[in-house]
């Protein structure tokens, strides 16, 4: 099987796992319906209070919120995706049976990851957002090559999540218990993200510094793209830029600890 057609296959195994439970998809869609229409109605109290917030109306403020939901757990960007099962293989050592197998291990979690991800975009994701776009005022776009640039956008920032989540699974090496690693890449995932307030309207010069880092790349930038805040091309070389360091640095990262395991004295 060449290369391309193993890692195909991996990811759809990835997205025929996740489709497998599906009373907790619909868990799921439930949840992330009621969440968006708290923070519906608390950004629409927000901006009541300071209009164009961020440089967003309202409808802009809902439409953000409701791509949020969509987006949620398609980047996993609080957790929830492959990293426990990396870090739970490494500390038990049934990473050195992944190592062994003939494929690369960052190429195959990154495929397995993407079909987890692309099941959750459709199952999960697109519910609460066609509820949102129906019973709220949003600002979408009639341009289809508007909602092109947003898929496109939406790929990278499942690679960058993906990139961000590998190295927080690769701590794992040196850390006994991940359990720490994992509730610091919530924390960063729900805050550095704009999961709880788009990033334009954070206070300066917090507000540049965070647009600087690769969780925008997750919700900002396609949200950006989606209402035509960003040139489409522009918010790719971003999100691209951030994918390619890295996967990268996770390259590296891997390279050191694969170089120190010892696995029952092997």
């Amino acid at each position: 099987m060449g290369s391309a057609r193993l890692y195909a296959a991996v990811a759809s195994g990835g997205f025929r796992r996740y489709a497998t439970y599906r009373v907790a998809t619909a868990a799921g869609v439930f949840t992330n319906t009621v969440f968006g229409l708290i923070l519906v109605y608390a950004y629409l109290a927000l901006w009541d209070e300071r209009p164009h917030l961020g440089g967003y109306d309202q409808a802009q403020a809902v439409t953000y919120v409701w791509l949020g939901q969509a987006l949620f757990a398609t980047l996993a960007i609080q957790g929830g995706g492959f990293e426990t099962e990396l870090m739970e293989r490494i500390r038990t050592g049934e990473v050195a049976v992944d190592l062994y197998r003939p494929a690369d291990l960052q190429l195959w979690w990154l495929a397995s990851d993407m079909g987890r991800a692309l099941f959750q975009l459709l199952g999960r994701g697109v519910i609460p957002f066609v509820f949102g776009a129906l019973f709220f005022p949003t600002a979408l776009p009639d341009d289809p090559v508007i909602w092109l640039a947003l898929l496109v956008s939406i790929l990278l920032a499942m690679v960058v999540s993906y990139g961000i989540r590998f190295l927080v699974a690769l701590s794992g090496f040196w850390l006994l218990d991940g359990t720490g690693a994992l509730q610091v890449l919530m924390v960063t995932g729900v805050f550095f993200s704009g999961m709880a307030l788009p990033l334009n309207a954070f206070p300066q010069p917090l507000g540049d510094l965070v647009t600087l880092l690769p969780w925008s790349a997750l919700l900002q930038m396609p949200a950006d793209v989606l209402m035509g805040r960003v040139a489409p091309l522009s918010a790719f070389a971003f999100q691209a830029g951030w994918a390619v360091v890295l996967l990268a640095v996770g390259r590296w990262v891997q390279g050191a600890a694969t170089r120190r395991v010892v696995v029952q004295g092997g």
